[in-house]
């Protein structure tokens, strides 16, 4: 079963004729993969998604959706909330990873020579090894980090801890919010204050889809509660996905066939502080588990 049969299966009470779905798939296969029906490249996106009534019901449109001519002008055919309810659902039935080291690797999008590439691995114990401008292009192990090696923004965590985090939107908000309320993080200008622990809260969400080794059920949560912030502006097709504009200003590229983020304007280091991308392209981002340490 493909990924629209599967939406379609899970959020519509009603078979839609398999006319209809042999339409919708066509549509939505052209806008994934750039094709003729979506020559638009004018920004950035993001995925994400919540189960709410009208969360449900704006999936099941990506069901359903008739499909613009293939010759015809560029439709916006899908808001940003769709998008983010699609990657969700995907995020949530994808395989999960596994592997010795959690790989994170991060380059200029518009392949500009940048102080921002680097990548790095880093085991579940805390060891690390890095390799970026700092090290001359090459790999190089660091001092073991703590046992609590993940970052939430101004939380640290061990992978058990972040793997047991609420698959529930509403609850994983909440759980983040309180963990920051809790920590005793601090700015240059001094502790937090309310909205600065607003503000990482939502990077937090952005690091569960991008950098992190969340379960699919927690990356699945993290987009519907990126979902639910009202404002999410589609910004059409762009290389590795669709471009979203969240309300908070940041910019996110995600393929909402797998529920991945191949792009961003902001992203949380592994000592959890937060790089904001000078670069108006934002970075490209890869993230996976991986059994391979490049020597």
């Amino acid at each position: 079963m493909n990924d629209l049969q599967t939406l379609r299966a899970a959020l519509t009470p009603e078979e839609p004729s398999q006319d209809v779905v042999d339409r919708s798939r066509h549509q939505l296969q052209n806008r994934i993969r750039g094709g003729r029906a979506a020559r638009r490249r004018t920004g950035w996106l993001v995925a994400g998604a919540g189960l709410t009534a009208a969360a449900a019901a704006a999936a099941v449109a990506i069901a359903v959706m008739p499909a613009a001519p293939v010759d015809g002008p560029p439709v916006q055919t899908f808001s940003g909330q769709e998008i983010l309810l699609a990657a969700a659902t995907a995020a949530e039935r994808s395989p999960e990873g596994t592997g010795t080291y959690w790989h994170v690797k991060v380059a200029e999008a518009d392949g500009a020579a940048a102080s921002t590439d680097y990548e790095y691995w880093i085991k579940p114990d805390g060891q690390l090894w890095m390799r970026g401008a700092k090290t001359g292009g090459k790999v190089m192990p660091l001092k073991a980090n703590s046992a609590t090696p993940f970052s939430l923004v101004a939380v640290d965590l061990t992978l058990e801890q972040l793997r047991a985090l609420p698959t529930d939107p509403d609850a994983l908000k909440a759980w983040i919010a309180e963990a920051h309320e809790r920590s005793d993080a601090r700015t240059s200008a001094g502790e937090f204050t309310a909205s600065d622990r607003e503000q990482a809260s939502f990077q937090s969400l952005i690091s569960l889809v991008s950098t992190l080794p969340a379960t699919p059920e927690v990356r699945a949560a993290a987009f519907r509660a990126i979902a639910n912030h009202p404002g999410v502006e589609n910004l059409g097709t762009v290389p590795g996905g669709h471009g979203l504009l969240l309300p908070t200003g940041e910019r996110l590229v995600v393929d909402p066939a797998t529920g991945r983020v191949n792009g961003t304007s902001v992203f949380v280091t592994m000592d959890g502080a937060v790089y904001k991308v000078a670069n108006p392209a934002g970075v490209k981002i890869n993230a996976e588990w991986t059994d391979t340490l490049p020597a």
